[in-house]
């Protein structure tokens, strides 16, 4: 398919010209061991003991999730079998989209019938789900431009079981992506995602829409209008936030610039009492987070959630419960993960993991491989 002239430079230009920066950020970021409290630690090492002891009961998509983020802060190699086993269900879903847009009304027909199969369970999904129906090719776009950018981080894009991708890259790049992410209604119920979206817009060379985005966001959600914002809006607002941050960091892969998102930074340290208050263990710890990926390791509000988290901790469950008291494993796993990223931030974080090794290997097993229907795609 002969598709458009992408926006941006094409992806190996950006990560080229980012180069640089990323060192230096990296430097700055890393230039001094971290020594973290031995509570903190010691409920970290307890979690994770729970976590690895069952992770094989979560469901594929739990498990990518927790041995993708572990291997990021601890570079440890066992948990690589789970991420090859993602990489191997992710492609022969993706292979068969790339032909697929080959056929006139095959993005729109994907799209509604992710729409259809779109969880109901909370009003937050019920909302999503609404908001996504009133967008045409969208929910096929955004789950499309999250698996590329998936195999992306394990440097698979290039491989040969992916030979022909550009024709993906081309169609994004006829999505009005801008017109959604910029839109309020959207913002509303989707501020996370819309900023998981516009990073990895940029990250595959499609288009760069940070600005515009970040503009429209701080638009939407200035300070003063804190006061008037609904509980669940609230929430949504400190949650967007943070992964504008976690987003640029490529998912806690590398350091983030501290000046570049001083206005996030800066809202979370004089909010800090509300976020406390009025969001969840899974948001204020992102938050946390956010201030350890800008290189502010000794900021005071990360002792204050870390504070809060410890107070959260059920021993005798060895995790954090849901708001509401629930230790269910698996729907504790990415607050609980989260935890452990926070109580054990490395000295280092470890990019990837880069699975270029086994492409070969892949392309021999896909050979035989049918369609997976990959479910986890929303979750980073």
């Amino acid at each position: 398919m002969q598709g458009p002239q992408r926006k941006i430079a094409p992806r190996q230009h950006v990560l080229q010209l980012g180069c640089v920066l990323v060192v230096a950020m990296w430097l700055a970021a890393c230039t001094s061991p971290l020594t973290r409290p031995a509570p903190q630690v010691d409920i970290a090492s307890q979690i994770q003991a729970r976590y690895e002891a069952e992770l094989f009961t979560l469901p594929l998509s739990k498990q990518r999730h927790y041995a993708q983020r572990l291997y990021r802060i601890t570079g440890d190699e066992k948990y690589l079998p789970l991420n090859r086993g993602y990489a191997k269900r992710l492609i022969p879903g993706l292979r068969e989209d790339i032909e697929g847009l080959a056929q006139p009304g095959y993005a729109l027909s994907r799209s509604q019938a992710l729409i259809a199969d779109y969880p109901t369970r909370t009003d937050k999904q019920r909302a999503r789900k609404q908001m996504l129906g009133e967008w045409g090719e969208i929910a096929f776009a955004r789950n499309l431009l999250f698996r590329l950018v998936q195999l992306e981080y394990y440097q698979l894009l290039e491989s040969p079981p992916l030979a022909g991708h550009e024709r993906a890259l081309d169609y994004l790049a006829t999505v009005d992506f801008r017109a959604f992410l910029t839109d309020p209604a959207v913002m509303r119920v989707y501020a996370a995602q819309v900023a998981n979206i516009v990073y990895y817009l940029h990250q595959l060379g499609i288009d760069d829409l940070r600005g515009e985005v970040v503009t429209a966001f701080r638009e939407q959600y200035p300070p003063e209008r804190d006061a008037m914002l609904s509980n669940a809006e609230y929430r949504n607002k400190i949650y967007g936030m943070t992964h504008f941050v976690i987003a640029a960091s490529r998912y806690y892969q590398q350091p983030v610039s501290g000046q570049e998102f001083a206005w996030i930074l800066e809202e979370f340290e004089d909010s800090l009492p509300r976020i406390l208050d009025e969001t969840t263990e899974d948001i204020y710890a992102e938050v946390g987070i956010s201030f350890l990926l800008a290189g502010q390791q000794e900021h005071p509000a990360i002792e204050r959630i870390e504070a809060a988290l410890v107070r959260a901790y059920n021993p005798e469950t060895r995790m954090i419960p849901s708001p509401s008291g629930s230790n269910d494993l698996e729907r504790g796993e990415h607050r609980n993960v989260l935890a452990i990223i926070l109580f054990r931030w490395p000295d280092q974080l470890t990019p990837g993991p880069y699975l270029s090794s086994v492409a070969e290997h892949l392309k021999v097993e896909l050979n035989n491989s049918s369609r997976l229907h990959v479910v986890d795609a929303g979750m980073p």
